[in-house]
């Protein structure tokens, strides 16, 4: 991790501030905390930063991650995480029925519907929405945060070893 430690906080941010979707703070937290030692101290660290959050931060934070299987532009990340799942393939009563579920989460918690998609398939994805709108709101915040966790492991892990 010896480039991660010796970027300023701007070449920090610039660098990881895309890890969490749509959330430099998220960096920008983290940053205050070098030196890192390992790949996994600087992810544990920057998801204690999501998790000291305000709850209305969160909820923010939760609310920057697009819907799943969405026709709407997305960042690089989740465009790529998506069309390795199927989801950029589906057909259109296929995206219907993720979009009536993507409503339905949303009306429900008040932020989208959060999976770590990579390595999963359409119908395991689907299969994750139908449960877990049975989840309480405490659940599904929880559920949320670890699914962030794993997604942007992926996503540290890919942007250190390229």
């Amino acid at each position: 991790m010896p480039v991660i430690g010796k970027m300023s906080k701007e070449q920090f941010v610039e660098t990881l501030g895309g890890i969490f979707e749509n959330a430099p703070w998220v960096a920008e937290g983290a940053w205050e905390h070098r030196p890192f030692k390992t790949r996994k101290q600087l992810h544990d660290k920057m998801m204690e930063v999501v998790r000291q959050a305000s709850d209305e931060t969160v909820t923010a934070f939760f609310r920057g991650h697009p819907d799943l299987a969405t026709r709407l532009e997305v960042t690089e990340y989740s465009a790529a995480e998506q069309q390795g799942a199927g989801l950029s393939l589906l057909s259109a009563e296929e995206v219907e029925t993720f979009a009536a579920n993507n409503r339905e989460y949303a009306e429900k918690f008040g932020f989208p519907f959060i999976m770590a998609v990579k390595g999963k398939n359409k119908n395991e994805v689907l299969l994750a929405m139908k449960i877990r709108i049975h989840h309480s709101e405490a659940e599904e915040r929880e559920t949320a945060l670890e699914e962030i966790g794993k997604i942007t492991g992926f996503r540290l892990k890919d942007l250190l070893e390229a």
